[in-house]
């Protein structure tokens, strides 16, 4: 249990989590072929959780509770899901739209199945110097505080872009699977160690 520490309630295995900090996924954004041409009006008339609006996008948005995701369906059968918290959750939302399709009476299939973006996020719970952090790893950082607050890092491996607050909140963004979200958290953790920001009080 040496290599346990808790985080929340749930132990974090130390061996692949050395920080002791976890990631959490925030959004899975996946994609499938329903393998079928598809007649996207007669889908928002008669499904009751669907909108279309075809001179705004061209695609409908479709809404579910359980997971609380959405979908947006195109005529060529091509469908993205998002909001899903979990790749398993991602596929079983995806799974429940092509099923609602097929109720409509298209032949909806369930191909190529892929996860296309993890986001995650956390927390160090320390300020960091985004301004020393940017000096230093300027070939992969972009620092423009007056256009955005936070510094975006673009790690090369894996290929994951981090934005970084100068509060310590961290979020992930670009990773196919989740241990590339945990890999380039432990991989900069060190870095922000390296520029935390020391809190000075002053007596006045």
């Amino acid at each position: 249990m040496e290599d346990q520490v808790l985080e929340g309630s749930q132990p974090v295995d130390l061996s692949k989590h050395p920080s002791g900090i976890v990631p959490t996924l925030q959004n899975i954004v996946s994609t499938v072929n329903l393998d079928c041409k598809l007649d996207l009006k007669a889908i928002a008339l008669q499904a009751r959780n669907a909108e279309y609006n075809p001179k705004r996008f061209a695609a409908v948005i479709m809404r579910i509770r359980e997971p609380k995701t959405t979908a947006l369906i195109f005529a060529s059968g091509k469908m993205v899901c998002t909001g899903a918290k979990s790749e398993q959750h991602s596929k079983l939302a995806a799974r429940k739209y092509a099923r609602i399709i097929q109720k409509l009476g298209f032949p909806a299939k369930f191909k190529d199945f892929k996860i296309q973006n993890i986001v995650g996020s956390c927390d160090v719970k320390f300020p960091i110097r985004l301004e020393g952090l940017a000096y230093s790893h300027g070939a992969f950082s972009s620092y423009e505080p007056e256009l955005f607050p936070g510094l975006i890092y673009r790690m090369k491996q894996p290929k994951i872009v981090l934005l970084i607050f100068v509060s310590g909140k961290i979020v992930l963004t670009g990773a196919k699977v989740r241990d590339e979200t945990y890999t380039a958290f432990e991989n900069i953790y060190p870095v922000l160690t390296e520029f935390r920001k020391i809190q000075q009080w002053y007596d006045t």
